[in-house]
């Protein structure tokens, strides 16, 4: 009787996503399912197949005990080839000054705020051009100049609120699965000892941007932050690091 269910993954394509998992800092299960279909190297490893997080997952606690001295001698051959040096590396976090000022920065709050203003300065200056024969209007005034000005600030500000909308729409989707995760474990838990969990109940996210949530107009990639001097910049969070060559060099400078 022919078998059923779907063809087995052959263990040498299990084992080199873990161990490359391992070595580019991908740990989870899920993410390493994940990543065979967004990863160039992911996918050339599993010859273009995508093992799901289960697989994965049980692959690794089955052969948990093997795969450890196989994983050491992978070190050791890196290490005899030049591709690894084992020592300690110093990290800290550095600021990095962006392409845009802290000035130029809106929150969804104060978007939603200067838009509503806008809105009735648009609508007060169409009043006034209706009315233009029977109103006395301010010298110099150009209210057709005035309104492309105002519809064009309406138009940066949309498409910041929009910017702000879809990063707190990723957010939501992330802390989503986070939540899931962490009922779904909870939920194993309680069926597994037959006790009644622990501590609080996993707060669910809410959607939406929140009114800080804020996007720079000329960088928007970036963000504000706080600075050493107790004040704020807007910058990006870096990453520096830093091993005992690396040290001893720049004393020797």
């Amino acid at each position: 009787m022919p078998g059923k269910g779907s063809k087995a993954y052959h263990p040498e394509v299990l084992i080199s996503l873990l161990f490359y998992g391992y070595a580019t800092g991908v740990f989870s299960s899920r993410k390493i399912e994940k990543a065979t279909y967004d990863s160039v190297a992911f996918r050339f490893i599993s010859a273009n197949t995508h093992p799901d997080h289960d697989t994965i997952a049980t692959f690794r606690k089955r052969f948990l005990q093997q795969l450890k001295p196989l994983f050491i001698e992978i070190l050791l051959l890196n290490r005899e080839m030049g591709l690894l040096k084992l020592g300690k590396v110093s990290l800290d976090g550095t600021k990095v000054k962006a392409n845009g000022s802290k000035h130029h920065a809106l929150s969804w709050d104060h978007a939603s705020k200067l838009e509503e203003q806008l809105k009735a300065e648009v609508d007060e200056l169409i009043r006034l051009a209706e009315q233009a024969d029977s109103e006395q209007i301010s010298e110099g005034m150009d209210i057709p100049k005035e309104l492309c000005r105002r519809q064009d600030r309406l138009e940066a500000i949309a498409q910041a609120k929009m910017t702000i909308e879809e990063r707190a729409a990723q957010r939501y989707a992330q802390e989503q699965k986070e939540y899931e995760e962490k009922v779904a474990k909870r939920r194993e838990k309680a069926d597994s000892t037959g006790k009644k969990p622990r501590g609080p109940k996993p707060k669910p996210p809410t959607a939406g941007p929140r009114k800080n949530d804020q996007v720079n107009l000329t960088d928007e990639e970036s963000r504000i932050m706080p600075s050493s001097d107790k004040g704020f910049v807007q910058a990006y969070n870096g990453q520096a690091g830093v091993d005992v060559d690396t040290m001893l060099l720049s004393k020797l400078i």
